[in-house]
């Protein structure tokens, strides 16, 4: 298992051209490489950024190439390695990055007027969970480790209610926002941690049923996912990608991000997010 994000990372790297010749300290690429949170499938998540792809390529005049890589570790390798040069990150996956390697968050994905979001904790309706305390003793569903609202946000929501992983609950990563709903939504968990945008979205699709599911408690707001590029890239091109993001308002190109557009944030609106995990005594590098 400890050689899989190697693996990952190898066969990104190769899947997208980026041989041994690349040269990872370019300051001005002929060819961006733009990364995608691998929420969904590969294919799909291109497919809706197709808007984006093109917004992107008239306004820097450059070829853009579109990245989803397996899952959020093989992503941030991949950012460390010099193997991106732009990428979309949650606020956890943002930090364990930065931790890692030269970059720096720009802008964030800004929803009336607000650059901030919240998390929720669902149960399923027949489980008899009808608040954070009932958790205890039963099966919590969690997406990726490396996930903000689908992990850092709810386990830190149990928390401040006396409940510890392992301890007083049991814990299951499953990837994913998506299969968390689904999974409390069927049974196999009674209660789950995800986006409150993600969870809203679901209902609203019809993948879940709000009787059978429900919001049992919601986060204070947290920064957003951010925008993140390379820190050694020219000065110029930094400027022209910040304003390029920053004056986005196609509703279009949005709407796969199902924001308003994007504001301006900087390294230090996450420290919230490092907070959290010191509260948690989580270790960072272990994500």
């Amino acid at each position: 298992m400890k050689y899989l994000p190697f693996i990952a990372v190898l066969i990104l790297s190769l899947a997208i051209g980026l041989g041994p010749s690349f040269a990872a300290g370019d300051p001005d690429p002929k060819v961006l490489k733009v990364a995608l949170l691998p929420d969904e499938n590969a294919s799909t998540v291109i497919k809706n950024n197709e808007g984006l792809k093109k917004y992107l390529e008239a306004s820097l005049g450059r070829r853009i190439e579109l990245v989803v890589t397996t899952d959020y570790s093989s992503m941030i390798e991949a950012m460390r390695h010099g193997r991106l040069d732009l990428a979309y990150f949650g606020p956890l996956s943002y930090v364990l990055a930065r931790s890692k390697s030269e970059i720096e968050a720009f802008a964030a994905l800004k929803k009336k007027g607000s650059t901030t979001y919240q998390a929720v904790v669902i149960a399923n309706a027949a489980s008899g969970v009808r608040s954070l305390a009932d958790i205890a003793g039963k099966d919590m569903a969690y997406g990726d480790t490396a996930s903000t609202s689908s992990h850092l946000i709810p386990k830190s929501m149990l928390a401040e209610k006396g409940l510890a992983s392992k301890r007083d609950y049991r814990e299951h990563f499953l990837g994913n926002h998506d299969a968390v709903a689904i999974a409390v939504q069927n049974g196999k968990a009674q209660a789950g941690g995800l986006s409150k945008p993600i969870f809203e979205s679901l209902v609203q699709k019809g993948i879940i049923d709000s009787t059978k599911v429900m919001v049992i408690a919601e986060s204070k707001p947290y920064p957003e996912y951010p925008w993140t590029m390379r820190s050694n890239l020219s000065p110029e091109l930094k400027e022209k990608v910040r304003r390029t993001f920053l004056g986005l308002a196609d509703r279009d190109i949005l709407k796969p991000f199902k924001a308003d557009g994007f504001g301006p944030v900087s390294d230090k609106d996450y420290d919230v997010i490092r907070d959290l995990a010191r509260i948690l005594n989580l270790d960072l590098a272990k994500l």
